[in-house]
């Protein structure tokens, strides 16, 4: 199943009025255990590609107040935060932060020393979340629960397993941090990057986008459809712009020096 099949879901799901009411109040047409290939940007709408750029900044700064992203963050922030603008969902802070012990860089390593591993698994979701999601005024139940790396074919592919989902903002901003990651995780291991396959137990649409499914558009072409047509250049290249600071391999150090000391 690909993109093109969940938006087919949701159209259908639309015109036969397949509506679960949230606790707001408000209309949603919903997927249970949705599973994927990701290969599009988007399932409906246009990524905000400024917006995704600042926030990738955010999320590789680990800061968990909202107002770093932008003096006016999104209102979706906005209603999860305190009101001092703290949340939990810094994804860079959950998988590469000491504080959640650099699980980033642990699956990494593992992947060097085993290959074919089916442990290079970093977890953003925790149990204390029951106790932390409405700590102080917050509303952050963390949406993603895990991501596992796999080295299958020479390439980098990703799971990512998430508890819940919106469609439409949430689906692309999400994407592209994962697509980021896995960019990371590619030059980090001096392989190409693979599929992204994405599993949702709650995959929604709000009623307030029902537009957006009614009056849906050819999609663009994809980040990843680009990246599997690119040249072996093009493709290091670009790895090497969505890595960051947090690995010690771009501290001008060669891959094999990397993998010898870890």
């Amino acid at each position: 199943m690909r993109v093109k099949n969940i938006r087919g879901h949701f159209i259908d799901a639309l015109n036969n009025k397949e509506f679960v009411t949230d606790r707001t109040g408000q209309k949603t047409i919903e997927l249970l255990g949705a599973s994927f290939i990701a290969d599009e940007d988007a399932i409906f709408g246009t990524p905000n590609l400024s917006y995704i750029s600042r926030e990738l900044q955010w999320y590789e700064s680990q800061s968990t107040n909202i107002k770093d992203i932008d003096i006016n963050p999104p209102k979706a922030w906005v209603a999860t935060a305190n009101e001092h603008g703290e949340i939990n969902s810094n994804y860079g802070l959950l998988i590469h932060s000491e504080k959640y012990h650099n699980q980033f860089n642990h699956a990494m390593h593992e992947l060097v020393k085993n290959p074919d591993s089916r442990r290079a698994t970093v977890i953003y979701n925790r149990p204390s979340i029951w106790l932390e999601y409405n700590e102080n005024g917050k509303n952050d139940f963390i949406c993603t629960n895990a991501v596992t790396y796999y080295i299958r074919d020479n390439k980098v592919h990703c799971v990512v397993q998430m508890r819940s989902n919106d469609v439409v903002f949430g689906y692309k901003n999400d994407y592209a941090w994962q697509l980021h990651t896995l960019h990371s995780a590619a030059y980090v291991l001096g392989k190409r990057i693979g599929t992204i396959t994405w599993q949702v137990q709650n995959l929604h649409v709000y009623e307030r986008h029902f537009d957006l499914v009614k009056h849906v558009e050819e999609p663009v072409p994809s980040i990843q459809k680009s990246i599997d047509e690119a040249t072996p250049r093009e493709w290091t290249e670009a790895s090497r712009r969505h890595s960051n600071h947090y690995y010690d391999i771009n501290r001008n150090r060669s891959f094999e020096d990397w993998k010898e000391e870890k």
